[in-house]
C-alpha cells in the first residue's frame, strides 16, 4: 500500500525551448505556451489575445493559435470583450470552470467537511455531515462517501465527475504502514484497511494530508505565505501543531510526524512521558487552546463563556485584544509567552524566514497578540523572523485540500502534449 501526500507551488514562467530529458520539440513547446497561457488566465482572470502574447513573449499569431486550440479542447472559453479603451473591443478568454472538478475533506472528530471546486478553484458545492460522539454511529467509509456525495449533489454533479479527492484530517498516515497516527482523538480512523476500503469505495484518486499542513498550503497559495519559501506555520484551534515549509516543500517527516509540536517538551510544563498515549505534552499544556478559558479565570476575567474550548479560547482572545488593559493585557502577555516559548525552540532549529499564525486561538488575537509573540520571540531566540497573522481564515484545512487536489489535476488535464 502506498500513502501518498504531496503538495507543490506551480509558479508561471515564459516558456523555455525544453525540458532536461526532453528535446524542444514543437508538441512540447506548444504544451508548454498552452500551460503557461493557462496559468496566467487563472492568475489574472479574463484576458485578451493581445495580453497573453504579451504576458507569454508569444507573436499575435501564436497567441491566436493557441487559444484556438485551447478552446477546441475544451479549455477555454470566449467570454464577453473588452471595454473602455480606444479603438474595436478585444476579445476576452478564460479557462473553462467545467473542464474539471476536484474535491476535498476536513475531518474533525466532530464534523466531515466536504467542498467540490471547478478546475478555477471556485468552490461550487459545501456538505457537513456532522460525526458527534467518541464512537462513530456508521463506519468512516460512509462518512466519507455520504459527506462527498452531499457536496457533489450540492455542486449539481455526480462522483464520476471529480478527478480528485483530498482528505485532511489530524495526524498523519504513516508511509510505511498506512494507518493513521498521532490522532487517537479521531475514532474510526485508525483500522489498517481504512485506506484500502476507502480507495474500493471513490471511483477517483485520493490523497491524505496532515490538517495543519493543508492550512499551510493554503497560506502559501492563497494568503499571507505567498511568494514564501521557507516558514512555519503556527496552529492554534482544537489543538496546537505546526506545519514546515522548507524550500518551497512541506517537511512531514519520516513517519508524517513532522509539525506535531503539542508533543514538545517547553519550559514551565511538567515533563510528559509516553506523550503519545496521554495525548498531551508539554506546549499543548502551555499554550493551548485548553488553556486560556482557565487562564481568564486565574486573572480574574469573567464571566468566562461555555461552550467548545476552542471556541471560548478564541472569544477570550479577541476579547482580550479589543480591551488590551488590566486582567485582558495579562492574559494576552501570559498567552504570548507561552507560544514564543514554543517557537523558539522551532525557530532556533529551522531559522525560517516567516512564521505564520494561524486557527482561531491566533487570528483572533490580531495585531496585539502578534506583536507581544515577536516581541517575546525575540527575547528568547537568536534566529528572528517575522510573524504574521494568517489571511486565510474561512475552513483554511479545506481550503488546503481544495487547492492541493486542484495542483495535481491542472497538470492532469492542461497537459496538452498527450
Amino acid at each position: 500500500m502506498t500513502v501518498k501526500n504531496w503538495a507543490t507551488e506551480r509558479q508561471v514562467q515564459t516558456p523555455m525551448a525544453g525540458t532536461a530529458g526532453t528535446p524542444g520539440t514543437p508538441r512540447v513547446l506548444r504544451a508548454m505556451n498552452d500551460r503557461a497561457a493557462l496559468d496566467l488566465l487563472l492568475e489574472h482572470g479574463p484576458l485578451s489575445r493581445t495580453r497573453i502574447g504579451k504576458l507569454t513573449g508569444l507573436s499575435k499569431p501564436t497567441a491566436s493559435q493557441l487559444l484556438a486550440r485551447l478552446e477546441a479542447a475544451g479549455l477555454v472559453l470566449a467570454t464577453g470583450t473588452s471595454e473602455g479603451r480606444p479603438g474595436p473591443n478585444a476579445q476576452l478568454y478564460e479557462v473553462n470552470p467545467t473542464a474539471a472538478y476536484a474535491a476535498g475533506l476536513d475531518v474533525t472528530p466532530e464534523r466531515v467537511l466536504a467542498a467540490v471546486a471547478d478546475i478555477t478553484g471556485k468552490t461550487v458545492g459545501e456538505y457537513e455531515l456532522p460525526t458527534p460522539g467518541k464512537r462513530p454511529a456508521r463506519p468512516v467509509v460512509q462518512q466519507v462517501t455520504e459527506a462527498l456525495d452531499g457536496a457533489v449533489k450540492a455542486a449539481g454533479l455526480a462522483r464520476g465527475d471529480l478527478r480528485r479527492l483530498v482528505i485532511g484530517t489530524p495526524g498523519a498516515f504513516d508511509p510505511g504502514t498506512g494507518r493513521l497516527r498521532y490522532a487517537s482523538h479521531l475514532p474510526g480512523w485508525h483500522s489498517p484497511a481504512l485506506l484500502d476500503e476507502l480507495a474500493a469505495a471513490l471511483p477517483m484518486p485520493v490523497e491524505y494530508e496532515n490538517d495543519v499542513n493543508l492550512v499551510a498550503i493554503a497560506e502559501q497559495r492563497l494568503g499571507a505565505a505567498r511568494g514564501h519559501d521557507d516558514f512555519v506555520l503556527l496552529w492554534n484551534e482544537g489543538g496546537l501543531g505546526a506545519a514546515l515549509v522548507l524550500g518551497g516543500r512541506l517537511h512531514r517527516g519520516w513517519t508524517g510526524g513532522a509539525g506535531e509540536v503539542g508533543f514538545l517538551p517547553v519550559p514551565g510544563t511538567p515533563l510528559v512521558r509516553q506523550v503519545s498515549r496521554a495525548g498531551s505534552g508539554g506546549y499543548q499544556e502551555l499554550a493551548g487552546s485548553q488553556v486560556i478559558p482557565r487562564l481568564a479565570r486565574e486573572l480574574g476575567i469573567s464571566p468566562v463563556p461555555e461552550g467548545p474550548y476552542a471556541e471560548v479560547a478564541a472569544a477570550l482572545v479577541a476579547q482580550a485584544a479589543d480591551i488590551d488593559a488590566g486582567p485582558h493585557r495579562r492574559l494576552l502577555e501570559t498567552y504570548a509567552t507561552g507560544l514564543a516559548t514554543g517557537l523558539a525552540s522551532l525557530v532556533s532549529v529551522l531559522d525560517p524566514e516567516l512564521v505564520v499564525l494561524s486557527g482561531a486561538s491566533l487570528t483572533a488575537g490580531g495585531e496585539p497578540l502578534r506583536g507581544l509573540v515577536q516581541a517575546e520571540l525575540e527575547e528568547l531566540a537568536a534566529a528572528r523572523p517575522r510573524l504574521v497573522v494568517g489571511d486565510v481564515r474561512e475552513h483554511p484545512v479545506l481550503r488546503g485540500a481544495l487547492e492541493s487536489a486542484l495542483a495535481t489535476t491542472r497538470d492532469e488535464v492542461f497537459d496538452t502534449s498527450r
